[in-house]
């Protein structure tokens, strides 16, 4: 009997950028884009969700915590059968990862993507703190999100970096995406960008429905469903 297959989750990709297209400066310092209301804003869409993703640059860069930050919002989540946290889950290639990044510990259950070239290193390097799966000899997006599915991840929130937006947006993957423009412009092509050079789906035959604009307080917030596309 043939095994049944599992849906894969809603991919929503959430960024705050400046109005040049960056996600932060080249300085040591993180380039905050977001303002007060519209971190709660992500806070919220976090506490939706039930898996969050970001890369390990990402991670090694940024060290955050990714956590739902409101009490309200984590007993909310519990009270619906849920863990107070959104599963947290990373990719590498090169499994170059520090088991002392506040990622590990904080929060409930994570999960790490790798390669199988990466596998035994990433597994001794956090000995026990995560759960370690490979998608074969290369990152395969199409794997990782069957395998959330299986795990019960209904609505997965990507956080980043840039490298991963580029992915699944080329690769046509993102069913929404969040936008938070900052008006701040950084104008440094080093610094890492939304979304860099790729061969995207409809290029620029066709537009992107817009599902939302509107003003949060500094920010302009904007939703985009990249797969309902006219010519």
């Amino acid at each position: 009997m043939p095994e049944q297959m599992t849906a894969r989750p809603y991919v929503l990709l959430s960024a705050a950028t400046s109005v040049d297209g960056y996600l932060d400066d080249t300085s040591d310092n993180r380039l905050l884009l977001s303002n007060a209301e519209d971190f709660d804003r992500v806070d919220e869409v976090r506490a939706s969700c039930d898996a969050i993703l970001i890369g390990a640059t990402t991670m090694r860069r940024d060290n955050p915590r990714l956590l739902v930050n409101s009490g309200e919002r984590r007993a909310a989540r519990v009270a619906a059968g849920k863990s107070a946290y959104p599963l947290k889950v990373t990719v590498t290639a090169s499994g170059d990862l520090d088991a002392d990044l506040k990622f590990w510990h904080h929060g409930d259950d994570k999960l790490v993507f790798t390669v199988d070239s990466a596998l035994d290193k990433v597994k001794t390097t956090l000995d026990g703190l995560a759960d370690v799966v490979s998608t074969g000899p290369e990152l395969d997006w199409g794997l990782v999100l069957d395998e959330l599915g299986r795990r019960g991840v209904d609505r997965l929130m990507v956080e980043g970096g840039g490298t991963i937006h580029t992915q699944l947006m080329a690769q046509d993957l993102a069913d929404e995406v969040h936008l938070a423009i900052a008006p701040l412009l950084v104008g440094q092509p080093e610094a890492a960008r939304f979304l860099g050079a790729a061969d995207y789906p409809d290029g620029s035959t066709a537009r992107m429905k817009v599902l939302e604009v509107r003003a949060i307080d500094d920010v302009v917030f904007v939703r985009y469903a990249p797969k309902e596309r006219t010519a």
